[in-house]
Parts: structure tokens; C-alpha cells; sequence
């Protein structure tokens, strides 16, 4: 399994970015995927997930900016993000569990500039 996280940049608060997920090795209409991040100095923390069956949930800090999607053509998830605050900027992690092994992306880093 890998996942190949892209998508991230710099920009101006209040800007959009849309970070994607591509998986291999399995598909995201069976395995939930989440989206992490850590901002520097900070401990990693949940963002948002996008289960298996369609459902999703957002951290409140997010909660009405941020959107999961996917496409499963692609075998991709999406987060789209509006209304990005400086508090936004970290590297953002996806990652799935599979057989209870739990598989993350490499990381992309979205700065957001006051």
C-alpha cells in the first residue's frame, strides 16, 4: 500500500487549496481515509476522514472550511480547503488502516501566510 500525498503550497490566509491522496495497493471505497497535520513544534492531529461507506467527520477546528471527496476513478481523496488561516500551516499526512496496519503518505506541507 502507498499513498502519495499532493497538493500543498504557499498561500495568503484566507486563500484555497486542494490537497490530494492517491492510493495503491487498495482502494479507498474499502479503506477509510483520514488527513493528518502537524504544525512545527506541535503534535500530530486529526483533520478529517472520509470512511469506506461514504461518511466523513472534521476536527471543529476545520469544521465548515474543509471538505473530503473523492474520485474513485483515480482511487484518490481530496481536502479541499477554503478560508485558510494562518493556524492552517503544517504538513498535512493521509493515511489509511488495512489489516490493522496502519499506512501513511509522505507529507505535504501547506504554509499559510498572514
Amino acid at each position: 500500500v502507498q499513498l502519495q500525498a499532493s497538493g500543498g503550497g504557499l498561500v495568503q490566509a484566507g486563500g484555497s487549496l486542494r490537497l490530494s491522496c492517491a492510493a495503491s495497493g487498495t482502494l479507498v471505497t474499502t479503506n477509510g481515509v483520514a488527513w493528518h497535520r502537524q504544525a512545527p513544534g506541535n503534535q500530530r492531529e486529526w483533520v478529517a476522514t472520509l470512511a469506506a461507506g461514504g461518511a466523513f467527520g472534521y476536527a471543529d477546528s476545520v469544521k465548515g472550511r474543509f471538505a473530503v471527496s473523492r474520485d474513485v476513478a483515480a482511487n484518490t481523496v481530496y481536502l479541499q480547503m477554503d478560508s485558510l488561516k494562518s493556524e492552517d500551516t503544517g504538513v498535512y499526512y493521509c493515511t489509511l488502516m488495512r489489516r490493522g496496519v496502519r499506512y501513511w503518505g509522505q507529507g505535504t506541507l501547506v504554509t499559510v501566510s498572514s
